[in-house]
């Protein structure tokens, strides 16, 4: 397989963590993720990066051959879902005080406000061609999601109000939207933001852009969105340093409970996709997909799905201290070792079929160890608007 942006963003950030817990080898390799980020995927011409990239000769690059670094470009789409993993890597590199850290954040940071961000919606757009000339219409929850992680990661690196703001605006529209769909959450939407419920009925499988409710996603954004409420918290209380999120002076901005109640929302998401979700089909486990109904579509167990139910229930712990989350923690975390945690070939398996053995019908293989190493990392940790972040406050 290629080289993929999105992976090595998870990575560098995932090292930057393990440098912060004092991992030995570990900065090593958050320099050399930064460095393949500043380097191998770089578009030099017209900035932003590729999406994927392999060794020369190894594949027909689409320019006709490898670049300076020796590398083959083989998807040149400048998507926002990676570049949101740029600015994470990138964050958390620089919370953890490795070189030219804070260069690429700045850089990617300035390539989203320029290239995705739209101002009129509060959110990311999707995918741009490589040249930034050809702009799709599809606008998706996932890379909004991620986008959302990012600039959560960017406050907590740089200081900067408008990066938490912005990761509201997006988390405020994705809750209206849930919120009118019974909290399954439509991942797929047109040029306006408006919902799209039938995309890629033909594609259930697509490791990305699934057709219908993805499960994971409930847990996933049930998290980020108490530890948005956490920023916004710290940031009006003076605790983190940065301005008021809103930008107003002192005093006349309204306060983070006169919004959207993000706790709520996020109790309401985790409820719907342990309903829908948990062990709904004779067997333990949580379903990937499901129609808009909460029947079933996709019955495959992915790793990601159960981190981030673990992630979630733990969050929501700390934020309410109720034994229920506690509970579904440990339930849940007994399941993942004995289902996906792979003892003799290290890490996690990334799929099991519907009674739980290993498969590789949509994630072949062990791409990486972010959702995992989360996963195991947010109990024990205070919550922070970033992972980073909370390892840096101890």
């Amino acid at each position: 397989m290629p080289a993929y942006l999105y992976v090595t963003g998870r990575m560098t950030h995932t090292y930057a963590l393990a440098h912060l817990l004092g991992v030995p080898g570990a900065a090593e390799l958050v320099d050399h993720g930064v460095n393949s980020l500043r380097t191998v995927f770089h578009d030099d011409a017209h900035g932003g990066w590729f999406t994927a990239v392999e060794a020369g000769g190894a594949a027909d690059g689409l320019d006709g051959g490898a670049d300076s670094t020796g590398h083959v470009v083989v998807d040149d789409r400048k998507w926002s879902y990676p570049h949101a993993f740029v600015i994470l890597a990138a964050a958390s590199a620089h919370l953890a005080g490795r070189p030219g850290a804070a260069e690429l954040l700045d850089e990617a940071l300035a390539v989203v406000e320029e290239r995705f961000w739209d101002e009129g919606l509060g959110v990311v757009v999707e995918e741009w061609d490589a040249s930034f000339t050809r702009l799709s219409d599809y606008r998706g929850a996932n890379a909004n999601m991620h986008t959302v992680e990012a600039f959560l990661a960017a406050f907590d690196a740089t200081g900067r109000a408008v990066w938490l703001d912005r990761a509201r605006q997006i988390s405020e529209r994705v809750v209206g939207v849930a919120e009118a769909h019974q909290w399954r959450l439509p991942e797929h939407y047109d040029a306006g933001f408006h919902p799209l419920l039938e995309h890629n009925r033909e594609h259930l499988t697509d490791p990305f852009k699934p057709y219908g409710a993805t499960v994971g996603h409930g847990f996933e954004w049930s998290r980020l969105l108490l530890q948005v409420d956490a920023g916004l918290h710290a940031a009006w209380d003076g605790d983190h340093g940065a301005a008021d999120p809103m930008g107003s002076e002192p005093g006349t901005a309204s306060t983070p409970s006169g919004r959207v109640d993000l706790v709520g929302a996020a109790r309401a998401l985790f409820d719907r996709a342990v309903a829908d979700g948990w062990s709904v089909d004779g067997a333990p486990g949580f379903v990937y997909t499901t129609d808009w109904s909460g029947t079933p579509v996709i019955r495959q167990r992915l790793h990601w799905v159960v981190c981030e139910a673990l992630g979630a229930a733990a969050a929501l712990w700390h934020v309410t201290g109720e034994e229920a989350y506690a509970g579904h923690y440990r339930t849940w975390w007994e399941y993942a070792r004995t289902t996906f945690v792979d003892t003799l070939g290290g890490s996690w398996h990334h799929e099991l079929d519907p009674v739980n053995r290993p498969a590789a019908t949509i994630r072949p293989g062990k791409a990486d160890i972010y959702h995992a190493t989360q996963a195991m990392l947010l109990p024990g940790l205070p919550l922070r608007p970033s992972m980073a972040g909370a390892l840096v406050a101890g």
